[in-house]
C-alpha cells in the first residue's frame, strides 16, 4: 500500500486551480440549495455530494473520451467536472422533471444523484463512444455499482487482447480506456464489493477504484463496517509485490490534500490505462457537511468533536486555504469567485425550476379552462361539484401531472350520462395527457429500435436426409460455434464453459477453436459474471453470461433485477445492455438443481425477455434470434434435455424463433393445456394418454414468458375447447399464476370458458431427491391426466365417469 506522497508532482497552472475552486464551490452551493428545495416541497428527496468535490475535481481531471464510470450518487462533481452534468440538468433531475431534453440522465425516471449518459441516438443505435465521456447508468443499492464496473474494465481487456475486436472503434481504441468506480466507505463491507474486487484482481483489468470515506455509513461508524475499521488495510494482501506479479495497486490519500489528489489521480490512471492493473484509491479524511440525505439530520449521531473536526477538515475550507498559502489568489479574488458561483448556482435553479412547473402548469390550465367551460355547460345540479373540483386545482400553486388527471376524471363521473361539446373536448384532452404521460413514465421497458428482437421474423430448420440424430448438446455446440465464427463480438463467460465447454459439453471444444478469450471460465461468482457480462455490453461487445443452474440465479438476481433489468427504461432508451443469460434449470434431481423459480423470475425481471425453450432446437433458434437483436434476455434450457436425441438442422446458424409466439404441439378440441419448458414432454405424454379415452387435448408450448402468446393464440385455442389448464412446475401462485392472468385477464379468454381453469404446479416445497423424490414433488403425467379427465367429467359424467 502506497500514499500519495511517493507520487510525483504535476504541474497545475493558477487558471486550472482557480477553474477547479470555483466549481467545486458552485457544487457546494448546489447541494446546499438543492436541500433547500426539498424542504420548501419544490422536491421530493436530496442525496448530495458535498464534501466530496476536491477528490472528484482530481479524478476527473484524467477522465479521457471513451473512459467509463460506474459510480453512485455522490458523485455531482465530477460529473460537473466532466462536462457531462450542468447545473441546471442536476437541478432537473432534482424536480424530476421527465423531458430527456432537460433531464438526460433519467429523464425524470430516478431521484437524483443519478447520473449517467446516452450512449444511444434517437433512434435506439450506438453513438460513438469514443467521442464522449461515459457514465453508466446508477442505482441506489449500495455497492450494486461494482458488478458492471468488472465488466466495464473488462471489455478494455477484450478490446487490446483481441485482434478481431480492432475495428470497432466507435467502442475501443486498443482497449485503452479505464473503467472509473467509485463507493462509499460503507459499502466496502456488501459482498458484490469484495465479489468485483477479487475478480479484477483475477482478471487484471484497467479497473481504478475510488472510495470516498467520511468514517461513516449514515449513522453507522467504520468500526462496525469493516474488519480494523479500514478498508485499505484489510485488502493490503491484494498489493502487487512487483510489476510481473498480479495483483493491485493500492493507494491513500486525504480527501482535503488538492494537490496530493492531483498528483495521485495522474499518477495511478496512467498506471491503469497502460499497464492495465487494477487500482484502489482509498480517500480518506472525507466530510459530509449535511448529513447522508434530506431524511435527516448527522447531528444525531456525531459528536460534537466529530462535527468539529469535520468542520476544520471540509475540504472546499482547505483547498481555499491552500490557495490563499500558495498566493494563486487573495482573499477578494475568491469572494469574487464565490459570488459568481452563487449566482451561476441561483440562475440555473430558477431556469430549472421555471423550465420544469412551465410544463406542468401549461397542462393545470388547460384543465381548468375545460372544467370552467365544462361547469357552464352541464345541468345545474352538476354545475356546483364541478367548480368545486376546479376550484380546488386552481388553489395548487406547485401541481404535480396527476392532480389535473385526477381534477378531470372526478368531474367526467358527474356527466357521463350527457351529450356536451365540453364533455367531449375534457374526454380529448384527458387521452392526449394520458398518452403522454405513458412517454414520460411508462415507455421504454424494452428495445423501440429497428433492432428490437420482436422484429426478428422466423426462420424454420431445415433438414434433409442426412441430418443425422445427435444428442441435443450437439445442436447447441453447433449453434454457438456458428455464432462465434459470424460475430467477433461474441463472447460466452461462466462456471466451466472454457475448458470443459460447460458442464453439459453445449461448448466442448470451443475455447481450443477460438481462444480463452472467447469462451473462458470464470470463477464461482454468479452475481459477477453478470455484471460483467453487463459492463461489457454497454460497450458494444455480445457477451453470453452462463448461470450454472436456474436455482443459483438467485446469487445473481439483484444485479439482473436492479441494474440490467431496468436499465432501458431507467435512462428512457439512453443505454443499452445485450447481454444474453444462459441458464438451465426445471427438472432434474434435487433440492438445488432442479428448481424452477419464474415466479420469482417473471416478477424480477421485467425489461429482459425471459425465454423457455423446449429443446436445444427452439434454444438455438432463441440464441439467434437475440444476436440480431439489441435487448437482454433470460434463456432457461431443460437441465434434462441435453441428451436427449434432436435432429441437427443443416441451417443451424440461420434458424430463429420469435418471440413471444406460442406453438401448438398438439391439436385438439376438448381441452387447451399450456406450459413450456421440461413440462411439455410431460404434457404430451399425458395428452396421448388422454386420446386412448377419447379425450382430444389441445397442447400449447408458451415459448417465452417474456413477452407472452403476442397473437393471443391461446386465447383462440379456448374459443374452440372452453377448458384450459395451465401446467408449470413453480410452486403453486407463480409462473402458472401468472400465465392465468394473461390468458384470463389480459386476453379475456374467461369468456369462453365452461368450467373452472386449472394450474398444475409443483409442490410448495423445494423438489426432494431421486427418481420418487421428482414424481412426487413436481407436476406427472397422472396429474395432467387427472385434471384434464375431470373437467371433462364435470361436463359429460355419464361418458367419463369417475376413476377413483
Amino acid at each position: 500500500m502506497q500514499t500519495a506522497a511517493l507520487v510525483q508532482k504535476q504541474a497545475l497552472s493558477r487558471e486550472e486551480i482557480l477553474r477547479d475552486y470555483r466549481l467545486a464551490y458552485e457544487s457546494r452551493q448546489a447541494s446546499l440549495t438543492g436541500r433547500k428545495e426539498v424542504f420548501m416541497g419544490k422536491a421530493k428527496f436530496g442525496i448530495f455530494g458535498d464534501g466530496k468535490e476536491v477528490a472528484q475535481l482530481a479524478m476527473a481531471k484524467y477522465f479521457r473520451n471513451g473512459d467509463f464510470r460506474s459510480g453512485y450518487y455522490r458523485d455531482q462533481t465530477f460529473m460537473f467536472a466532466t462536462g457531462e452534468l450542468t447545473l441546471q440538468q442536476y437541478f432537473a433531475q432534482l424536480y424530476a422533471h421527465a423531458d430527456v431534453e432537460a433531464e438526460p440522465a433519467t429523464a425524470g425516471r430516478c431521484m437524483n444523484g443519478h447520473f449517467s449518459t446516452r450512449s444511444l441516438d434517437e433512434d435506439g443505435k450506438w453513438k460513438n463512444l469514443m467521442e464522449i465521456k461515459n457514465s453508466s447508468a446508477d442505482i441506489s443499492p449500495t455497492a450494486a455499482q461494482m458488478p458492471r464496473l468488472l465488466g466495464l474494465a473488462y471489455a478494455s481487456k477484450l478490446y487490446r487482447l483481441n485482434p478481431d475486436l480492432q475495428e470497432f472503434t466507435n467502442f475501443s481504441i486498443n482497449g485503452n480506456e479505464v473503467a472509473f468506480g467509485t463507493i462509499g466507505n460503507a459499502s466496502t463491507a456488501e459482498g458484490m464489493f469484495f465479489e468485483a474486487f477479487n475478480a479484477a484482481g483475477v482478471l487484471q483489468v484497467p479497473m481504478l477504484l475510488s472510495v470516498w470515506d467520511d468514517d461513516y455509513g449514515i449513522s453507522v461508524p467504520n468500526e462496525y463496517q469493516m474488519t480494523k475499521g479500514n478498508i485499505s488495510k484489510i485488502l493490503s494482501g491484494f498489493q502487487r509485490d512487483s510489476p510481473e506479479e498480479p495483483g493491485y495497486e493500492i493507494f491513500t490519500v486525504k480527501g482535503w490534500d488538492y494537490e496530493a489528489l492531483c498528483n495521485l489521480y495522474a499518477y495511478a490512471v496512467d498506471l491503469c490505462r497502460e499497464q492495465h492493473v487494477p487500482v484502489l484509491i482509498h480517500v480518506q479524511e472525507m466530510t459530509q457537511p449535511q448529513g447522508h440525505s434530506t431524511s435527516g439530520s448527522h447531528e444525531r449521531y456525531k459528536s460534537k468533536e466529530r462535527l468539529a473536526w469535520e468542520e476544520e477538515h471540509d475540504c472546499l475550507k482547505c483547498m481555499r486555504e491552500w490557495i490563499l498559502a500558495n498566493e494563486y489568489a487573495t482573499t477578494e479574488m475568491l469572494d469574487h469567485l464565490e459570488a459568481e458561483g452563487r449566482e451561476a448556482v441561483r440562475q440555473a435553479r430558477l431556469a430549472a425550476w421555471n423550465d420544469y412547473i412551465g410544463g406542468v402548469k401549461a397542462d393545470h390550465n388547460e384543465a381548468l379552462a375545460l372544467l370552467d367551460k365544462l361547469a357552464t355547460e352541464t345541468a345545474n345540479s352538476h354545475a356546483t361539484q364541478i367548480a368545486g373540483i376546479a376550484e380546488e386545482l386552481r388553489k395548487n400553486t406547485i401541481p404535480n401531472r396527476y392532480d389535473a388527471v385526477k381534477a378531470v376524471k372526478k368531474a367526467l363521473r358527474y356527466v357521463r350520462q350527457e351529450r356536451l361539446k365540453s364533455r367531449r373536448n375534457l374526454l380529448s384532452w384527458l387521452e392526449q395527457v394520458i398518452g403522454e404521460n405513458a412517454d414520460r413514465y411508462n415507455s421504454y421497458l424494452i428495445s423501440q429500435s429497428e433492432e428490437s428482437p420482436l422484429l426478428v421474423g422466423e426462420v424454420k430448420p431445415e433438414y434433409d436426409e442426412n441430418s443425422p440424430l445427435v444428442d441435443a448438446r450437439e445442436v447447441l455446440r453447433a449453434c454457438f460455434a456458428a455464432a462465434l465464427t459470424r460475430e467477433p463480438r461474441l463472447f460466452a463467460i461462466g462456471e466451466d464453459v472454457g475448458k470443459i465447454g460447460d458442464v453439459n459439453q453445449a461448448f466442448a471444444g470451443l475455447q481450443d477453436k477460438f481462444g480463452e478469450l472467447r469462451v473462458t471460465d470464470t470463477g464461482i461468482r454468479e452475481c459477477t459474471i453478470v455484471g460483467q457480462g453487463i459492463g461489457a455490453a454497454l460497450r458494444g461487445l455480445r457477451p453470453i453470461a452462463e448461470i450454472q443452474y436456474l436455482d443459483y440465479l438467485i446469487y445473481a438476481i439483484q444485479t439482473l433485477s436492479d441494474d440490467l433489468a431496468c436499465l432501458h427504461y431507467r435512462t428512457k432508451g439512453g443505454q443499452k445492455a445485450p447481454v444474453i443469460i444462459r441458464t438451465r434449470g426445471h427438472r432434474l434431481e434435487g433440492v438445488w438443481h432442479s428448481g424452477s423459480p419464474m415466479g420469482m423470475v417473471l416478477n424480477t425481471l421485467r425489461g429482459m425477455h425471459v425465454l423457455v425453450p423446449r429443446n436445444m432446437t427452439q434454444a438455438a433458434g432463441f440464441y439467434n434470434t437475440l444476436l440480431k437483436s439489441d435487448d437482454p434476455a433470460l434463456i432457461i434450457e431443460c437441465l434434462n434435455g441435453y441428451r436427449l436425441k434432436e435432429r441437427m438442422p443443416t441451417n443451424i446458424g440461420e434458424i430463429t424463433v420469435p418471440l413471444g409466439v406460442p406453438e401448438i404441439l398438439r391439436s385438439g378440441e376438448h381441452v387447451t393445456v399450456v406450459t413450456y419448458g421440461s413440462m411439455c414432454r410431460v404434457v404430451m405424454e399425458a395428452a396421448q394418454q388422454l386420446a386412448e379415452f377419447k379425450i382430444s387435448v389441445e397442447v400449447i408450448d408458451v415459448q417465452t414468458l417474456l413477452p407472452f402468446d403476442i397473437p393471443n393464440m391461446i386465447l383462440e385455442s379456448v374459443k374452440k375447447t372452453n377448458k384450459i389448464i395451465f401446467a408449470d412446475e413453480d410452486v403453486p401462485g407463480g409462473g402458472s399464476a401468472f400465465m392465468m392472468q394473461k390468458v384470463l385477464d389480459e386476453q379475456g379468454a374467461y369468456k369462453w370458458l365452461d368450467a373452472q381453469p386449472r394450474a398444475i404446479s409443483a409442490q410448495e416445497h423445494r423438489p426432494s431427491y431421486s427418481s420418487d423424490g421428482d414424481y412426487f414433488s413436481k407436476p406427472n403425467v397422472e396429474d395432467i391426466f387427472d385434471a384434464a379427465y375431470e373437467l371433462m367429467q364435470e361436463a359429460d359424467p355419464e361418458n367419463y365417469p369417475p376413476i377413483y
